[in-house]
């Protein structure tokens, strides 16, 4: 795989073929950038981050912090040597923990992200219970853009919480759902801080 645009752009990354979790393709990182725009400057969370690629994509494009949460050691490990392989380690945070557990612990440090992506394993309730995670540990602001990549099968609802979809975009078996939050429903926000030292 490879890095697609940026200052890292061309530079290849190595994923573990043995893993059941599955990098998100090259088509789907490029769709998934050319939505978002200019990301220069952003803080970018990496949820589910499993090879890294999404992270690794948003730092060669000038994200200026991006938060990588990994339960797994062996795919956390790869993150690492992907970031500092392709010269992007400097800006890059690994959490090697679960979604909750990150999300906690960044939320408890007054984490803001201007841009979340979150890519769960298909078909297993996940999107629906990263949306009640995201509610409960805010690590965004009223601004902030949530992605999430789905099985366009997942079935979830978002009608009940606090999010919005704003986009919805569906390739073959994929989909990018772009969600915000609700302005009519109010609710606290941290004020920015989005350095966490001691995390990698």
């Amino acid at each position: 795989m490879r890095i697609i645009g940026g200052k890292a752009k061309g530079r290849l990354f190595h994923f573990d073929s043995s893993s059941r979790e599955r990098p998100t393709s090259d088509f789907l990182r490029e769709t998934l950038f050319n939505l978002l725009g200019d990301i220069g400057g952003k803080v970018f969370v990496d949820l589910f981050a499993g090879s890294g690629s999404v992270g690794l994509e948003a730092a060669s494009r000038g994200a200026k912090e991006i938060c990588f949460v990994e339960k797994s050691r062996k795919l956390a490990s790869f993150i690492k040597k992907n970031a500092e392989t392709c010269g992007l380690a400097e800006n890059c945070l690994i959490l090697m923990t679960d979604v909750e557990k990150g999300l906690r612990n960044l939320c408890a440090k007054h984490y803001v992200a201007d841009i979340i992506f979150a890519d769960p394993p298909y078909q297993q309730g996940e999107v629906q219970e990263t949306l009640k995670l995201l509610d409960r540990y805010r690590i965004q602001k009223k601004e902030t853009i949530i992605v999430v990549q789905h099985s366009v099968k997942e079935k979830y609802d978002v009608s009940s919480g606090n999010f919005r979809i704003c986009d919805d975009r569906k390739y073959g078996d994929h989909a990018l759902t772009f969600l915000t939050w609700r302005e009519e429903n109010g609710g606290e926000f941290h004020q920015e801080s989005s350095h966490l030292p001691g995390f990698f």
